[in-house]
């Protein structure tokens, strides 16, 4: 089942002293970012939208999918696209929480110990197969997704901003998968799958090679500071309080509803609403909607949810607390 924002017509974490940008120049990145990715991952709309969503909203972003379709081509095509590095570690068992993080190391020249960055001090860091890694590495991610810094013994390291954890896994019960522990799954803001494609669109990519062709030809639309400035924009797009009301109501219902052993957090609920702000901005507005919460309400809550035995999977009971649930006027 394809999972992830439905595609829209044509409060982050990234802190700034400056003033606020205008939301013309954040819609204008978030319309050519769209594009630029529409052209590489073909037929896939919704997985497109959600990385927008993602880099828009300052979110980390979990795809969850089969072998093959095309995950790590949508974190190459988003991070060439944002005009920053990508910096790809693969999951195996073996991988080490240091691997990730970086490690501090004896210099005999200077006769002091320095501090030598792992990947993960990249703007973008995509962990292919993270659910081949055991729980000891997944940990390794845990302070820099949140506080976005890196402890080593005993010192800490601030990330680049922005920073943005691109994390794919394979289904659960495949070879070789561990799953993915709750406090980790919980600070991805959304999380998308991308599907088998139609014969036709097959056919596209059998002809352009999986999309690299337009991979290797993709100009970026942006830069760091472009996209720093995009993401305090689509923080100050504006919510009502009947709007924010509307977004906790939701979460709160992940709590008590039957099927639902585990429900969102209030860190679900800030996501729902930072990545609501992006949607939004996509569209063109400078203000939050009940209609672009209930847009990314399956990709902010899905994978946060964990079920009793037969109590369906993420997006359906995403799908059911949305029925449920009485909507505030516009």
């Amino acid at each position: 089942m394809t999972r992830g924002i439905e595609t829209v017509g044509v409060e982050s974490s990234v802190r700034t002293t400056q003033p606020v940008p205008s939301i013309d120049e954040a819609v204008g990145l978030a319309r050519a970012l769209h594009a630029a990715l529409s052209e590489v991952l073909l037929g896939t709309p919704a997985a497109v939208t959600t990385a927008v969503i993602a880099a828009l909203s300052g979110s980390h972003l979990l795809i969850e999918d089969v072998p093959g379709v095309g995950k790590t081509v949508l974190a190459r095509a988003l991070a060439t696209a944002l005009g920053v590095k990508l910096s790809r570690v693969q999951g195996h068992p073996d991988l080490l929480p240091s691997d990730i993080t970086g490690v501090t190391v004896f210099s005999p020249e200077t006769g002091t110990w320095e501090f030598r960055p792992g990947p993960v001090f990249a703007h973008v860091v995509l962990l292919d197969e993270m659910n081949r890694t055991p729980p000891r590495t997944q940990s390794a991610l845990l302070e820099a997704m949140e506080e976005q810094q890196v402890t080593v013994d005993g010192e800490s390291w601030p990330l680049p901003q922005p920073h943005l954890v691109i994390g794919t896994q394979n289904p659960i019960g495949q070879l070789g998968t561990y799953p993915l522990v709750e406090s980790q799954l919980d600070r991805f803001g959304l999380s998308t799958s991308i599907g088998y494609p139609d014969a036709d669109i097959e056919t596209r990519l059998v002809l352009h090679n999986g999309g690299r062709y337009a991979l290797d030809m993709l100009v970026p639309v942006s830069d760091p500071a472009q996209w720093h400035r995009a993401i305090s924009a689509t923080a100050s797009v504006h919510v009502v309080t009947t709007v924010a009301e509307y977004a906790v109501s939701l979460v709160r219902a992940t709590r008590s509803a039957g099927t639902v052993r585990l429900g969102a957090s209030p860190r679900a609920a800030i996501s729902l609403l930072r990545s609501a702000q992006a949607y939004a901005v996509l569209a063109g507005r400078a203000y939050v909607t009940p209609r672009d919460v209930q847009a990314v309400a399956v990709a902010c809550l899905s994978h946060r949810l964990i079920a009793e035995g037969g109590g369906g999977d993420g997006p359906t009971m995403v799908g059911r607390i949305l029925a449920a649930a009485p909507v505030p006027p516009t």
